[in-house]
């Protein structure tokens, strides 16, 4: 295995083992997760945002909910929880800190009822990273920088040829990660990133209009009480 590189950012080169875990995350493996279909290539990136309870952050509710063992009587809002087997990949928490809680090389249970491109069951071909945040809020600066490290690794390890939010594979049921989610930032982050391979600049990222904002005036104090909730994809 190589070792790290020194990054601009500041950030420890992201290296896969060959069982799809990342040095420089803190692993956490969930159950909620399956094998892919035979012979899927991943080449989907869905980011999306997460806070538990909405609005909060920094506790450890969600690998509480990634792992089966929330308690849903601690918060009002957790009841609804209660039948949810979800996970993600990875999480990107507000301090810039990496928790992986599924192998890249496994079906993570992040996207539901979703579809791209053509193609639905977008867990099959993707890759899931929650960010901590809301819809109502600016992510950090360490966000940021992580996330375009993890991307510039994972281009590395897979043929990822598209970066999406879930509002835009699940436009109806979904708005994360939001209209505060710098979706320039972050294409321009994994510019400047000298160790990016060559294929980070070739990625599909959303257009125009798919980035605009699909929440109505008036809706902001509705969003308030919602989080991005994912249904079993099956």
């Amino acid at each position: 295995m190589r070792s790290p590189k020194h990054r601009e950012f500041g950030q420890a080169e992201f290296v896969a083992d060959e069982d799809g875990w990342y040095c420089g995350a803190a692993r956490i493996p969930s159950p909620n997760c399956d094998e892919r279909p035979a012979n899927s290539a991943v080449d989907l990136l869905v980011i999306h945002n997460i806070s538990l309870p909405p609005g909060q952050f920094g506790g450890p509710y969600i690998a509480d909910l990634f792992m089966n063992r929330l308690n849903c009587d601690l918060h009002p809002y957790f009841d609804q929880l209660r039948s949810l087997r979800v996970s993600a990949h990875f999480l990107i928490q507000r301090d810039g800190r990496l928790i992986q809680f599924v192998s890249t090389n496994q079906r993570a249970w992040h996207a539901g009822a979703s579809s791209f491109s053509g193609r639905t069951h977008c867990n099959d071909f993707s890759i899931g990273i929650e960010v901590e945040g809301t819809d109502l809020e600016p992510f950090s600066d360490a966000q940021y920088r992580v996330l375009a490290a993890l991307t510039a690794a994972l281009c590395r390890q897979y043929p990822l040829a598209s970066v999406m939010g879930h509002e835009h594979i699940a436009p109806v049921r979904k708005t994360d990660p939001g209209p505060f989610f710098d979706w320039t930032r972050y294409r321009q982050d994994l510019s400047d990133d000298k160790f990016a391979p060559s294929a980070c600049h070739a990625l599909l990222f959303p257009s125009a209009a798919q980035k605009k904002s699909g929440i109505a005036p008036g809706k902001q104090g509705e969003l308030k009480r919602e989080i991005s909730l994912w249904a079993h994809p099956y």
